[in-house]
């Protein structure tokens, strides 16, 4: 079904668009996901899409984005190929357990026994509100926000699948978990899905995010993943965003911890023409640590927006952020990056920064990095950097025989070098080096393997 903007408002449309499908939503889903559906769609007729007004969004207008023409389909459409043969993620090293989005619906391409005899779940998220609702819904939609934002309302009114993963207490997971997130379609479409992911207590988990726009269509993703890690448990979560120029993806995603827990999160967006990333952070527990890093790379008139939130709601945790970005030719960037420490967050360590490189002259980053401090005793600094590559160092490469090229790259990669080396999967790392370097180059414009070759 398509979604018109013309004649009536935006949001008006969206609702209308809720309203004329609402018995094939809340046919697909469980009750419990049904009642949050309500919710949801309730608060969006209050809220909205958010417009430049709201504080967290106010450089870049979002409507152009969502006032397209695009398909939305309420049922999974059926694929004439076999995705594991269009599509092969070119990390031969990279020993992973496998799941597959798309187009928001979870892929069925194999089973996962061993991991199912140390009780861990893994697969479709409408098929886990089934077959796990106690587990369900001590979780979804406890951490993703509706009410503050119009982009995760919007999300739980009309996800109907994702991925579900869940580690039982004390069980570390010896392989990444590696998530392909396809798009894909003949026609301009609109895709929202939701990800709920559980660790248990004294678990471990490596999750790797690769999104991927297989077809040269116009594509709207707004996706929520709601992230659980509970006492003493250990995460690192790596997300690499590759789609063309004519994809907009926004992703919200919200970490809650509890006590001791350590989570570690890389954002690596290579491509897309619009990228909205929401990192939200919740430290709900004692002495919980959390590690927020991302490197955005961008030209012509991409646009790359990260909005970054750490709440140290409980005494004795650390977090720390380093963002970085290269811009050119006419790209433009956002970063919004907020540490609140509540009265009781006593012994808070916080860090927060942002560096960023702009190639041109036309191209431009708004950087809004800040503190809201209530306790007293607490050690927490932030800083952000906007400028050219250094012509000292420049001038000192050139004059030792590499070229202005070459010596522009080395200087870029450098820069990207301390945000990449967080990546703990020594395979995916190499990879991702690889990826940045022929980014950089301009010879990358979309992974090497995808048998598509759309520009």
């Amino acid at each position: 079904m398509y979604i018109e903007t013309e004649k009536i408002s935006l949001n008006e449309s969206l609702v209308d668009l809720f309203n004329s499908n609402r018995s094939l939503l809340l046919r697909a889903s469980t009750d419990h996901v049904n009642a949050l559906r309500m919710q949801a769609i309730d608060q969006f007729k209050k809220i909205g899409i958010p417009t430049k007004k709201d504080e967290n969004y106010k450089y870049y207008d979002l409507d152009p984005v969502f006032s397209r023409k695009y398909d939305v389909h309420f049922s999974r459409k059926k694929i004439d190929f076999n995705i594991s043969d269009l599509f092969k993620c070119d990390i031969p090293e990279l020993d992973t357990d496998l799941l597959i989005l798309l187009n928001g619906w979870y892929y069925e391409n194999g089973n996962h026994d061993d991991l199912m005899k140390q009780g861990v779940v893994m697969g479709s998220l409408a098929l886990a509100a089934v077959e796990y609702p106690q587990l369900f819904e001590q979780h979804y939609g406890r951490y993703a926000d509706i009410k503050s934002d119009g982009l995760v309302a919007f999300n739980t009114a009309f996800a109907l699948d994702g991925i579900f993963i869940y580690v039982p207490d004390n069980v570390m997971l010896e392989r990444p978990v590696q998530i392909i997130n396809i798009v894909m379609d003949k026609v301009d479409s609109m895709v929202q899905h939701r990800n709920l992911i559980v660790l248990g207590k004294n678990s471990k988990a490596s999750i790797v995010i690769c999104d991927h726009s297989l077809s040269a269509n116009q594509f709207l993703t707004n996706s929520v993943t709601e992230i659980v890690a509970s006492e003493n448990s250990s995460l690192d979560y790596t997300r690499v965003q590759n789609e063309h120029n004519g994809a907009a993806q926004i992703s919200s995603t919200f970490i809650h911890q509890l006590a001791d827990s350590r989570v570690s999160t890389n954002t690596i967006s290579l491509h897309g023409g619009f990228i909205r990333n929401n990192l939200n952070v919740m430290l709900a527990g004692k002495g919980c640590e959390n590690n927020m890093y991302g490197l955005s790379l961008s030209d012509k008139f991409q646009h790359v927006d990260n909005s970054t939130l750490i709440d140290h709601a409980m005494p004795n945790c650390t977090s720390n952020q380093k963002f970085k970005g290269v811009m050119d030719d006419m790209a433009s960037g956002v970063f919004y990056g907020k540490i609140f420490v509540r009265k009781d967050a006593q012994h808070t360590h916080a860090y927060q920064g942002n560096n960023n490189i702009l190639l041109t002259d036309d191209a431009k980053i708004n950087t809004r990095p800040h503190l809201e401090i209530y306790a007293d005793d607490v050690k927490c600094s932030h800083g952000a950097t906007v400028g050219q590559l250094d012509e000292n160092a420049m001038f000192y490469l050139q004059s030792r025989g590499i070229g202005s090229k070459e010596a522009r790259l080395m200087l870029m990669t450098a820069f990207a070098h301390e945000i990449i080396d967080q990546i703990k999967v020594d395979p995916l790392k190499d990879r991702i080096y690889d990826l940045v370097n022929k980014r950089l180059r301009g010879e990358l414009s979309r992974c090497n393997s995808c048998a598509m070759n759309c520009n």
